[in-house]
């Protein structure tokens, strides 16, 4: 019979993983982040402050930026706010949109991966943190993505690019 603490921390790491995937209770990453049309990537709307490009390069450089934090004692913090968002509202071009993209959920995956490793004690203060966990960075990382998520289907919705 597996020790109970065994089960528990596996599945606690199950339901890490799940989270950071999203889509339980409202839409998945992909599909929030699918066929945009070229466009609308870097429409503006009234009363939502930023692009889905701003946006999605945000959630890019918040989530490399955390996974870098979680994997390296040389890590060193950016500069909040400016190098956390994009300074263009659109693209450079749609490579540019497709490379964020992949690289969102590239390192999206890197991070499941990091969660489901049973070597990983997620309760351990990370040694160059300030008191902040495995567990911690990936609920934030989760958090924070689902939030910018839900924005970038308000922004599809309100410029008609959501079914």
């Amino acid at each position: 019979m597996p020790d109970a603490s065994f089960e528990l921390d596996h599945q606690l790491r199950i339901h890490l993983r799940d989270l950071l995937a999203s889509g339980e209770s409202h839409a998945k990453n992909q599909a929030a982040l699918a066929d945009l049309p070229v466009p609308l990537r870097g429409q503006r709307v009234a009363g939502i402050d930023h692009t889905a490009w701003q946006m999605l390069e945000h959630m890019r450089i918040a989530q490399a930026d955390i996974l870098e934090f979680c994997r390296s004692p040389h890590y060193k913090a950016p500069v909040w706010p400016d190098d956390y968002w994009p300074r263009s509202e659109a693209p450079s071009s749609d490579g540019a949109w497709e490379e964020s993209r992949r690289q969102f959920f590239a390192d999206l995956d890197v991070l499941q991966l990091l969660i489901a490793d049973p070597k990983q004690d997620l309760f351990a203060p990370i040694p160059w943190g300030e008191g902040q966990t495995l567990l911690r960075e990936a609920l934030l990382v989760a958090d924070h993505n689902s939030y910018h998520l839900g924005q970038i289907v308000l922004l599809r919705k309100a410029l008609g690019a959501w079914n």
